[in-house]
């Protein structure tokens, strides 16, 4: 199991052709005494965050760059030019290797205008799929705690992103999930999105915490050795407006549980997140918010309109998602259907009118048509959007 700290430590502008120096760090804890692939897991998601940092947007990790390491395949494709990139320091100490790495990035014009703006994503309660396997530690909060800390960390390490959270009832996204019951899944998310002011909204399912080597957790496996327990978890995310699927991913991690077989573990607790478990899940859910963040930077940024007066229109999304005064947004006719097949498309008609903000508060802002003409049939939740 590879578990990866991220900490960008400098950012430093040397020209060179207008590219710059960027200079990241990547720490990696060694499992099974794979220090190689550990070195490796730590470089790549050092380079990633480097490139996020300069603009890029990381789609995988494919091809190797320069030849860094010999032995180890480090890939990237990204929409920047990753021109030097060289591995600057390493240290290895107890389980864990930390790299520092130095990348010359040279960044492609930025593609989507609604990078420039946080989207309001609503993150609502993860379930476990086989709450049995939780009776080991008797974690069956994990579901909720989990998400309070994506939450948080998408607030502190993203860019992209205004969160909300709907923690208080389990929806019914698992039970449609689990029988591909897609246009259900639709409506909910759109029904969750609609009742929140939210214009995406994330599902999550922690898929397993079994143990490894062992079937059904039963106690008979268990002497003084240590055991790796399992943390599966899948991560969905649908478009508020029309229902549809714009993220998916499922994380795979393992790591030693160091409590005892009849300890009732607290999940909330500091003992729990600081141990080798807990840390896996830390560092999982880093990888989460580079991923959610690297993907979601170019989806459409969809304002609700909730007001509208004369030449006048109000949108849901203000100063926090970083809207400003002069930004100006195209209308949208919201013209989603139900085939006879009862199946749901997204569908939006193009109205001539552009308006452009001329006050902002924290989560709504008032804009006006820029040639002052009378909305005509602009309607309440409509959509006002910059691509």
């Amino acid at each position: 199991m590879r578990i990866i700290a991220l900490t960008l430590l400098t950012l430093l502008y040397w020209s060179s052709a207008h590219a710059q120096w960027y200079q990241a760090q990547g720490q990696a804890y060694i499992s099974k005494d794979n220090a190689k692939a550990a070195k490796s897991k730590a470089v790549e998601n050092a380079l990633k965050k480097a490139l996020l940092v300069a603009g890029a947007s990381v789609s995988s990790v494919q091809q190797v760059i320069n030849g860094l390491l010999t032995q180890d395949e480090i890939n990237i494709r990204a929409s920047g030019t990753v021109r030097s990139f060289e591995l600057i320091d390493e240290l290895h100490q107890d389980n864990s290797i930390t790299v520092t790495i130095r990348a010359n990035i040279l960044p492609q014009e930025r593609q989507c205008f609604s990078a420039d703006y946080r989207k309001s994503l609503l993150i609502t309660k993860s379930h476990i799929k086989n709450r049995e396997q939780a009776n080991i530690g008797g974690i069956y909060q994990l579901d909720n705690t989990l998400v309070k800390k994506l939450s948080h960390a998408i607030r502190q390490q993203g860019m992209y992103l205004e969160t909300k959270l709907a923690l208080k009832n389990n929806s019914a996204f698992s039970r449609y999930n689990n029988s591909i019951q897609v246009e259900e899944i639709k409506r909910i998310a759109m029904t969750l999105a609609d009742l929140t002011d939210s214009q995406y909204v994330m599902f999550s399912e922690i898929e397993d915490i079994s143990f490894a080597d062992t079937e059904n957790n039963s106690w008979s496996f268990w002497q003084e050795d240590e055991f790796n327990r399992y943390f599966n978890f899948a991560v969905y995310i649908y478009n508020g407006a029309n229902g549809e699927l714009v993220f998916s991913k499922n994380y795979y991690n393992e790591a030693p549980w160091t409590f005892t077989k009849r300890a009732q573990v607290d999940v909330y607790s500091k003992a729990f997140w600081q141990s080798e478990y807990g840390q896996t899940i830390k560092h999982t859910l880093t990888d989460i918010v580079t991923d959610i963040d690297d993907n979601m930077m170019c989806q459409p940024t969809r304002a609700k309109i909730i007001q509208v007066a004369s030449n006048q229109v109000r949108i849901n999304i203000g100063s926090n998602h970083g809207v400003k005064v002069g930004d100006e947004f195209s209308l949208l006719h919201l013209k989603n259907f139900t085939s006879s097949d009862g199946k749901l498309y997204a569908g939006f008609n193009v109205s001539p009118y552009t308006v452009k903000v001329t006050d902002v508060s924290a989560y709504n802002a008032l804009a006006v048509t820029t040639e002052n003409n009378a909305l005509g049939n602009i309607q309440l939740d409509d959509v006002a959007v910059r691509y």
